[in-house]
C-alpha cells in the first residue's frame, strides 16, 4: 500500500463497517473523517484500527494545506446527512452536495480514486430502478442532494483523471446503525419493538399496497461493504451503480424474519405471518399524511451494470441476513405476552 485510505463518515453505520473490513484486509493506515457532534458514534470505532481522525470541518482545510499530498491511496466517501425527512434544504445541499463536490475536485486534481455513497432515493416514486436520468425523480431533499451530486459526477466522467464510483444504496440494515435513531433500518426498529413489547408495528396499506405489503430492496451492510471493496483498485470501472440485492421484499417479510430470529434466540418455535397477525404480534397503523407524499412504496435494484462491472457475488436473502443481524444485536429475553 502506498498511502492512506480516507473513510468519511467513518464513525457512522456503513463507514465504520468499511473501516473494519479494511482492517480485516490488513490495512491500518486509515484516516477516519466524521462529525462527532453526536458523540455516541465513537462506539462504532472502538474495535477499529485507524491512523488518525479528522473532524469533517477541518478535513477539507487539511487537504488544501497539503497535509496528505501524495499520500492518499483512495477515498471512500460515506459521510452525509441521511435523514429523509429533513426539510432544511440549505443544510442538506451544503452537507451532501457542496462538500462532496469539493472532495471530488481535490481527488481529481491529485488523481485519487473516489468511491462514494449515493442512494436509491434518487429514483423517488418511479417504478424503474436503472441508473439512467429518465428514471430519477427524487421525492425529498435528501434524494435531490444525492441526485445533484450524481449529475455532477456524470459531467466529470469523460475527462476524469482517476476512478470515480458512485454506489446507490438501497435499504441497508446491519450492525452499527443504532446511533441513527429514527433513520435506522426497520429491522432494528422491529427488533427493539419486539424485545420491548412482544409485537411490531407496520404501516397499513397505502399507494395500492395492502397492510405491510409495501416492498423495498433490503441489503445487508456486509454486502454493501463487499461492493465498496470490490471497486478498490479497479481503474476502468468508473460510473454509478445500484447497490441492492435485486429482490424486493415486503415489510411483512422483514417483520416476520425479525420476529422469528428473536423467537429462535429465545428458544421458541417460528411462526407464520398469518399466525403472527392473528396473535397480535404484527399490528398496522396508518402512514402519517406528511410522509405519504415522500414515501417510496417499492424499490428493486436493477443489477445489470453492477454485474457488468464484475461484481459476481450473491447477496444475502432477507431471512438469513436478518437472522445474522439479530444475533449481532445481542441477547434476547423471552418475548412479553402480546
Amino acid at each position: 500500500m502506498s498511502g492512506y485510505f480516507i473513510v468519511t463518515g467513518a464513525a457512522g453505520f456503513i463507514g465504520s463497517n468499511i473501516v473494519r473490513a479494511l482492517n480485516a484486509r490488513g490495512e491500518r493506515e486509515i484516516i477516519a473523517v466524521d462529525n462527532l457532534t453526536r458523540g455516541d458514534k465513537f462506539h462504532n470505532l472502538v474495535d477499529c484500527e485507524i491512523a488518525d481522525y479528522f473532524d469533517k470541518t477541518a478535513f477539507l482545510d487539511a487537504l488544501a494545506s497539503g497535509t496528505f499530498e501524495g499520500g492518499i491511496e483512495a477515498v471512500l466517501h460515506q459521510g452525509a446527512c441521511s435523514d429523509t425527512v429533513e426539510t432544511d434544504g440549505r443544510y442538506m445541499l451544503e452537507n451532501n452536495y457542496r462538500w462532496s463536490v469539493e472532495l471530488l475536485e481535490y481527488c481529481q486534481s491529485e488523481e485519487i480514486p473516489l468511491i462514494y455513497a449515493s442512494s436509491a432515493a434518487v429514483y423517488g416514486g418511479g417504478g424503474v430502478f436503472r441508473e439512467a436520468r429518465e428514471f430519477e425523480r427524487p421525492l425529498n431533499v435528501y434524494g435531490y442532494s444525492k441526485f445533484l451530486f450524481d449529475q455532477f459526477v456524470r459531467r466529470q466522467l469523460t475527462e476524469r483523471t482517476a476512478p470515480i464510483v458512485g454506489l446507490r444504496y438501497f435499504n441497508v440494515y446491519g450492525a452499527g446503525e443504532r446511533h441513527k435513531g429514527r433513520m435506522a433500518s426497520v429491522a432494528m426498529h422491529f427488533f427493539d419493538q419486539y424485545q420491548a413489547h412482544g409485537k411490531v408495528r407496520l404501516f397499513a396499506g397505502s399507494d395500492g399496497y395492502g397492510d405491510g405489503e409495501q416492498r423495498r430492496d433490503f441489503i445487508s451492510v456486509d454486502d454493501v461493504v463487499a461492493v465498496n471493496l470490490h471497486f478498490l483498485g479497479r481503474d476502468n470501472a468508473s460510473g454509478i451503480y445500484n447497490c441492492g440485492t435485486g429482490r424486493a421484499e415486503t415489510f411483512n417479510t422483514v417483520a416476520a424474519a425479525t420476529v422469528n430470529a428473536c423467537r429462535g434466540k429465545a428458544g421458541e418455535a417460528p411462526m407464520t405471518l398469518e399466525a403472527m397477525r392473528n396473535a397480535g404480534i404484527i399490528e398496522y397503523f396508518p402512514m402519517p399524511a406528511d410522509l405519504a407524499l415522500k414515501y417510496q412504496s417499492h424499490t428493486e435494484a436493477d443489477l445489470s451494470l453492477l454485474r457488468r462491472a464484475g461484481y459476481a457475488s450473491a447477496f444475502a436473502p432477507v431471512g438469513p441476513g436478518i437472522a445474522r443481524y439479530v444475533d449481532a444485536l445481542g441477547g434476547f429475553a423471552k418475548a412479553k405476552d402480546a
